[in-house]
């Protein structure tokens, strides 16, 4: 492993579904010969990508989880991560960002920035992570790769400046000119292996020559030195190459190139821009907090004979146990090294250093500052710091976006019940995305997610890699039951065996409140119960609130006054009275016209502006409420009040509605009555599943 910092790009391929991600990574895995042969996405021999390595990922067609590789091109030492493109797997480019140096944004000559080019460059723009555009596909028809960068600039504000033009475009695509070089750049061979330079199509020159202009006049704004040699006339191509670095570093330009993945063209000149134009590891300024020093920002050098400084941003649990992919930020990570968990305090030993290609790896002996691979045998969690011994530094934590939407699952037999649980287990400490929680109100076990998809996804895991059968469906709404008007209550308990019986007498009334759950008053005078049964009294209301008489739902918003009673010396007792409170309790609630309420949540949507009306009316079709909205630029952010029982599936029906292009956050708010035709099918189901129990 060549330890030259210099030399080391870490890069991430990001885009929208479908743009060409994993294609590219397959092309440039095999011009960097790390690969033998080429595959395709959903190929017809069966193979499939090499970077997308999970069954479900070959028959899907989709990127699941981000896969690391490593490659060599000119010299340079290229960590590549291959990032899926879909909304639901978002904390897998969340992560890889966290960690990389620089980025490919990969953009469809047809398609342009999509909804979810928006998500990736917002999510580059979080981590600061300089990158350069790809214009892929610009074989196919339609392709237009010039609107591509005008959208670039207006869409995503970036300062786009095309380093390439296309020579031919849809199916006579033949190659790219290099403006920066001035030559044109053909791809022969089977595969396009044989990279061909040759002069400038005499049709093409004046247009090159133009666009190398305002690629110079570019340029220029970043360096004095380019402005005057423009001036003079005499611009080299190092001095333009230097200037367009400078600029990409700082993220105030994004250099843009050209090609077809799938067709096997622009992938050479695009590896040769990796090494010329994006940040190696020195490059960066990575920051850390010290513990000690009240979380002060300290700036991490990129030497490896510092002390030890690295993040795991990605646990995968594999075969042979869990594998933890680390980057060392600072310092050298060798085999049999002593290691100290900042989070927990557990200092652990380094059994095996690996770097991964796809799902192969390679034992190493040392991992320098700057490079990306894995551990074995290290139990931590996602987002966790390893430090030398001794130092007190942290690592800043990942954004982690909240779940959008849940299901119930209910495993098949006893043995599914077992593998179900290992597999959630497994599941939520690899993505911190994935939630899992037993409902208190229902008993059912709920798992979150980013979306239908996420949610499928690991469905699917559980069946193959833990033979885990279960069933699904929509968790059920936490009900409540509470009353609207004021009951009163006079009721005796009295039974007579032999020996002792059981005797109390309890009276008094019910009224509905707003404020608390559950209120119990004690205005019983000349102690007609006795002080020491009026806890019990109490205690019989209490559990009475657990489930109502009316379709067993939790109770709430209810007061309870006790004013009198009567009580026998000697069958009189606890267990009496709390009789006695359950009674009175059931006579009062049958006269107080009892209710269903739901939970009514608080929905916040962020929409693209032309999308609005489309968003009020699906919010209003779920009995929402719209409290306020307000454009805010080119967005418009709408507040709503929804039933929560209406909120299961909108992720899918908002994304449908807006192109994918709209998000929305949801939190509790408060409860409210439900509509009387609701309350009646509610009222209809219950009476269903009692006869069915019975």
């Amino acid at each position: 492993m060549k330890n030259h910092i210099q030399k080391i790009r870490n890069i991430g391929i990001s885009a929208h579904i479908d743009a060409g991600k994993t294609t590219l990574t397959e092309r440039i895995l095999y011009y960097t010969r790390r690969i033998r042969a080429i595959h395709d996405v959903k190929g017809k021999d069966g193979v499939g990508a090499t970077m997308d390595f999970m069954e479900l990922e070959k028959e899907r067609g989709i990127t699941i989880t981000s896969a690391a590789t490593y490659c060599e091109w000119q010299n340079h030492h290229i960590n590549i991560i291959d990032t899926p493109g879909h909304v639901d797997f978002t904390i897998e480019v969340e992560r890889s960002l966290r960690v990389l140096d620089g980025g490919i944004l990969v953009l469809c000559a047809v398609g342009g920035v999509q909804s979810q080019s928006i998500t990736v460059n917002q999510q580059m723009a979080r981590y600061e992570v300089p990158c350069i555009a790809f214009i892929n596909k610009c074989d196919r028809s339609g392709a237009n790769p010039f609107r591509v960068i005008d959208q670039l600039r207006e869409k995503l504000g970036h300062n786009a400046v095309a380093i390439q033009i296309p020579i031919g475009l849809e199916a006579d695509f033949n190659g790219v000119v290099d403006l920066i070089a001035r030559k044109a750049i053909y791809f022969d061979g089977d595969n396009g292996e044989c990279v061909r330079i040759e002069d400038i199509p005499e049709d093409l020159l004046s247009e090159a020559m133009q666009r190398r202009e305002e690629l110079i006049d570019a340029a220029s704004m970043f360096s004095d030195e380019l402005t005057e040699a423009a001036l003079e006339g005499d611009v080299t191509e190092n001095l333009l190459v230097r200037a367009i670095r400078k600029a990409t570093l700082t993220r105030e330009m994004t250099p843009v190139f050209m090609g077809s993945a799938y067709k096997n063209k622009g992938v050479q000149p695009l590896l040769d821009a990796v090494t010329k134009l994006l940040p190696c590891p020195s490059d960066v300024e990575n920051q850390a907090l010290d513990t000690d020093k009240d979380e002060a920002v300290i700036t991490l050098s990129s030497d490896p004979q510092s002390p030890l400084v690295s993040l795991a941003f990605k646990l995968q649990d594999g075969p042979y146990g869990q594998l933890t992919y680390i980057r060392v930020y600072q310092g050298t990570l060798a085999k049999g090294d002593a290691i100290l968990n900042v989070r927990t305090g557990n200092k652990v030993k380094v059994g095996r250093v690996v770097r991964m290609h796809a799902d192969q790896m390679e034992d190493i002996e040392v991992m320098p500052a700057g490079y990306i691979g894995a551990l074995f045998g290290i139990d931590c969690a996602s987002g966790d710091t390893f430090v030398a011994p001794g130092i007190s530094l942290t690592m800043t934590s990942m954004h982690v976006p909240d779940p959008v939407i849940s299901l119930a699952i209910v495993p098949k037999d006893n043995e599914a019940e077992v593998n179900v649980s290992k597999a959630l287990a497994r599941f939520t400490k690899e993505d911190p995305t994935f939630k899992v929680y037993v409902s208190d109100q229902t008993g059912e076990t709920i798992i979150s997610g980013m979306g239908e998809l996420h949610l499928e996804v690991y469905l699917e895991r559980m069946r193959r890699e833990y033979k885990a059968e279960v069933t699904t469906g929509m968790p059920r709404v936490a009900y409540r039951e509470t009353i609207t008007r004021m009951g009163e209550f006079n009721y005796t308990h009295k039974k007579q065996t032999g020996g002792a019986g059981q005797f109390g007498r309890v009276a008094g009334y019910m009224e509905p409140i707003t404020e608390e759950d559950f209120v119990f008053e004690n205005k019983v005078t000349r102690g007609a119960i006795p002080t020491q049964f009026i806890s019990a009294c109490e205690k019989g209301f209490r559990k009475c609130l657990a489930k109502g008489p009316k379709m067993g739902f939790p109770i709430t918003g209810i007061k309870v006054v006790i004013n009198d009673g009567s009580s026998h010396p000697v069958d009189s007792s606890d267990m009496a009275f709390q009789a006695a409170a359950r009674g009175a309790f059931l006579e009062a609630y049958a006269k107080s016209e009892p209710v269903i309420h739901e939970p009514i949540m608080k929905v916040v949507v962020e929409t693209p502006t032309e999308f609005q009306g489309a968003v009020m009316g699906s919010l209003n079709q779920r009995r929402g409420i719209i409290v306020g909205a307000q454009d805010e630029g080119p967005t418009s952010v709408i507040e709503a009040r929804v039933p929560l029982a209406e909120m299961f599936g909108y992720s899918t029906v908002l994304r449908s509605a807006t192109q994918g292009k709209a998000q929305f956050t949801m939190e509790f708010a408060t409860y409210k009555q439900v509509p009387k035709a609701i309350a009646d099918e509610l009222a209809k189901k219950a009476a269903e599943k009692k006869k069915n129990v019975a």
